[in-house]
């Protein structure tokens, strides 16, 4: 199975077993599109509300291939191959330092 991660950041998925597997970005980022609209000024203050568009730049669907995106793109598409990562995992200071496991998606 091929694991394609398509966030900005290498990720270190902590499976159940102990074992760690590292899986470095692929160089292409699935997003969400967004477009801000001006809102009222508060205090001199630009506001802005933010309209969530299409998903950009996910692949299709591929034999033997599952997809890793960021929990809001995941939250936008209903596929079986695309994944989110799992529950953050935080080393001895706090720092993130991994995902136990993946989420499953859906919209």
């Amino acid at each position: 199975m091929t694991i394609v991660n398509l966030t900005p950041h290498a990720l270190n998925i902590h499976a159940s077993n102990g074992s760690v597997r590292e899986v470095p970005p692929s160089g292409k980022v699935a997003r969400v599109a967004t477009r801000r609209v001006p809102g009222p000024s508060v205090d001199g203050i630009d506001t802005f509300a933010v309209e969530f568009g299409e998903v950009e730049d996910l692949p299709a669907p591929a034999a033997d291939t599952v997809y890793v995106v960021s929990g809001m793109v995941a939250a936008r598409i209903n596929r079986t191959d695309v994944f989110a990562p799992g529950e953050l995992v935080r080393d001895e200071k706090g720092q993130p330092c991994g995902c136990r496991g993946l989420s499953a998606c859906g919209a």
